[in-house]
């Protein structure tokens, strides 16, 4: 399986963007989805994830309200929509996939056992 991310850039504080990954050459049809990021010189950072037909999310506290995750299953699509970006968000965001850990609360501990990484899209947030 192939993680694809895109969306990242460069936006003023208060602005948003909206993150996208795309998963390829699937060998299941039930992947949870999620995305993380990592600041420059700070550890991984679980966001949010969604089951596999998007009936059920769950966020970090750090930015529940600003971010929403979202997917279209019939695409193989995750995507984050990030609302009042702010400078201590610039970070390299990354999708990760999964076809059996769906229990979306784990990921937060367990992020290292995820099946697929992308390679991660820059967002840079100017003050």
């Amino acid at each position: 399986v192939q993680l694809q991310a895109s969306g990242g850039g460069l936006v003023q504080a208060g602005g948003s963007l909206r993150l996208a990954c795309v998963v390829s050459r699937a060998t299941y049809t039930t992947y949870a989805m999620g995305w993380f990021r990592r600041a420059p010189g700070k550890e991984r950072e679980f966001l949010a994830n969604i089951n596999w037909n998007g009936d059920s999310t769950y966020y970090s506290d750090s930015v529940k309200g600003r971010f929403t995750i979202s997917r279209e299953t019939a695409m193989n699509t995750v995507y984050l929509q990030m609302n009042n970006l702010q400078p201590e968000d610039t970070a390299i965001y990354y999708c990760a996939a999964d076809p059996w850990k769906w229990n979306l609360k784990s990921w937060v501990s367990e992020s290292d056992g995820l099946g697929s990484w992308g390679q991660g899209t820059q967002v840079t947030v100017s003050s």
